[in-house]
């Protein structure tokens, strides 16, 4: 079942997504040469702690391995979870990856973000803007009596007309009191099929975009998510109510 919130809750999600985007909006701005991927999630984490929230990747488990960052950030052809590191020093060139995830009042704010450290070659360019747009392809199809896979097809059939590779192996989700709640919610798919879109959902909505191949693996560190053929990737991310009219983006900040 996929969980329909109650004006309450929907109160609480909004607060949640604009905490969310608001730590991730200060650290997109930290982003610079030299920072170290370590710092920049110290960074995450107070300001976190600043704005009263909690860290919904910290300690988060998935089979044997606890994730031990407070935010997910990764590089190049790290595509999700890498591990902050004062090893890793961000430099001209490099994708930088920024999923801030947190718990605030109860409920989750998700979102992500992918930036340059310019100059990058216009193919990069290229994959990062189409990876942003394909987010709002899906979030358009948000809407009442649509099902699943029109968000799903969509974003799909925009990627890989741009001739790009949506990631088969992670996907987005339902979120709400917790993380991950249901449904899951691919990159790629058939309109018309899945579930039907009720008003009251809040979706995830996360494509991943390969510059190469689709493929990816799972490094010996547990968490961190690389492409397969070692190729530039890109992930941009919004947590979204599904109302009456149009979708609501809980996770934009308004400038």
């Amino acid at each position: 079942m996929i969980p329909i919130k109650t004006d309450a809750e929907i109160k609480c999600m909004r607060e949640a997504g604009r905490v969310a985007a608001t730590i991730l909006d200060k650290m997109v701005a930290a982003v610079a040469p030299g920072i170290s991927t370590y710092e920049l999630d110290q960074l995450g984490a107070r300001f976190m702690e600043e704005l009263g929230a909690t860290s919904a990747s910290y300690n988060y488990k998935s089979g044997k391995h606890s994730y031990p960052c407070y935010t997910c950030i990764s590089v190049n052809e790290e595509l999700v979870h890498g591990i902050g590191s004062l090893k890793k020093i961000l430099k001209q060139g490099d994708i930088v990856s920024i999923d801030v995830a947190v718990f605030y009042n109860g409920f989750v704010g998700d979102n992500a973000r992918t930036v340059v450290l310019e100059p990058v070659p216009a193919n990069i360019l290229h994959l990062v803007k189409t990876t942003e747009e394909a987010l709002y392809v899906g979030i358009a199809q948000a809407c009442p009596g649509n099902k699943l896979g029109d968000i799903s097809s969509a974003i799909q059939q925009f990627v890989e007309k741009n001739k790009l590779s949506v990631v088969r192996d992670f996907v987005g989700h339902g979120v709400g009191r917790d993380m991950h709640e249901e449904p899951q919610i691919p990159n790629f798919g058939k309109p018309k099929t899945g579930p039907i879109l009720k008003a009251g959902m809040t979706l995830a909505i996360e494509p991943m975009v390969n510059l190469g191949s689709h493929k990816v693996e799972l490094l010996s560190d547990g968490w961190t998510v690389v492409t397969a053929d070692r190729k530039p990737c890109a992930h941009f991310e919004h947590t979204i109510l599904i109302t009456e009219k149009k979708p609501e983006i809980l996770t934009f900040l308004k400038k």
